[in-house]
């Protein structure tokens, strides 16, 4: 049984400037059958968006695919080192209500742990992990 973040993560997360478009977060998502990419500022992750930070913040305000990720990402984010306990990473998706976390070691993303990832883990009978588990509808 896993123990360590590390053990449930996704490595190698897809990444996008945050001076890049949106269009290229979007593309990335699809492209990685994600439905979040880290925002980095110069190499450095700086914040996460997702399909649903685009939806909210770019198209229901009018706004187009060339809006820099940095004005649709969520620049408060939740992040846990590779060494974090599940538990720890589970506590903290419930107390900050997010479904994916960030794994930074020495400020730079090397993974991505998602509720899918932990359920797979945890129950893997549940809807929640077949979902996760069951492959993209590109």
């Amino acid at each position: 049984m896993a123990k360590t973040v590390a053990d449930v993560m996704t490595s190698h997360p897809a990444t996008v400037e945050a001076d890049q478009p949106v269009s290229v977060a979007a593309s990335l998502m699809r492209d990685n059958d994600t439905g979040a990419v880290i925002v980095n500022d110069n190499g450095r992750m700086k914040g996460i968006v997702t399909d649903r930070d685009i939806t909210v913040r770019v198209v229901a305000d009018d706004r187009g695919p060339d809006t820099p990720v940095r004005e649709a990402c969520s620049p408060s984010v939740e992040a846990v080192g590779p060494d974090t306990s599940i538990d720890q990473a589970v506590q903290l998706m419930r107390t900050h209500a997010v479904r994916r976390l960030p794994v930074v070691e020495d400020g730079r993303a090397v993974g991505v742990v998602s509720l899918g990832d932990l359920a797979v883990e945890r129950d893997p009978n549940s809807a929640l992990a077949d979902i996760s588990a069951a492959e993209g509808n590109r």
